[in-house]
């Protein structure tokens, strides 16, 4: 048995290796999705597209978990995303800025799957980064 925890814990090691296939693992068929950019998903094959796109506008994304807190069902996580602003995002350009933001995830965890995720990302910092000057 897999603490929810550790669970959360595979879900960073999933995008920080950008081993999109641990979401067959660690994901809920049904899993809901929210990302700090404001797109919603529903279902694993959603999700990877979106974590597609982010990939691609940052190819060396990283996510370093910075405090990790779990009561029953629910985890929730403070992180700082690191990048360089590679490929485009939503009307951005590339731009090769590093960038460095910090956001919070919440997840919902049901027989050893993850659920439910909605992130909240300081999404005014991330696109005063990635704008054009």
């Amino acid at each position: 048995m897999i603490s929810n925890k550790s669970l959360v814990a595979k879900y960073y090691e999933m995008w920080n290796s950008h081993d999109l296939n641990q979401a067959d693992i660690i994901f809920s068929p049904e899993l809901r999705f929210r990302g700090s950019i404001g797109v919603e998903t529903v279902g694993i094959e959603e999700f990877k597209e979106y974590a597609n796109i982010i990939l691609t506008a940052f190819p060396n994304l990283y996510h370093a978990t910075e405090i990790v807190i779990g009561e029953g069902s629910q985890v929730a996580v403070y992180v700082t995303y690191t990048a360089t602003h590679k490929g485009k995002l939503l009307e951005y350009e590339a731009t090769n800025n590093r960038i460095n933001y910090s956001g919070a995830s919440f997840f919902t965890i049901k027989d050893e799957k993850i659920t439910d995720i909605k992130v909240l990302g300081d999404r005014y910092a991330l696109y005063n980064q990635i704008k054009p000057l």
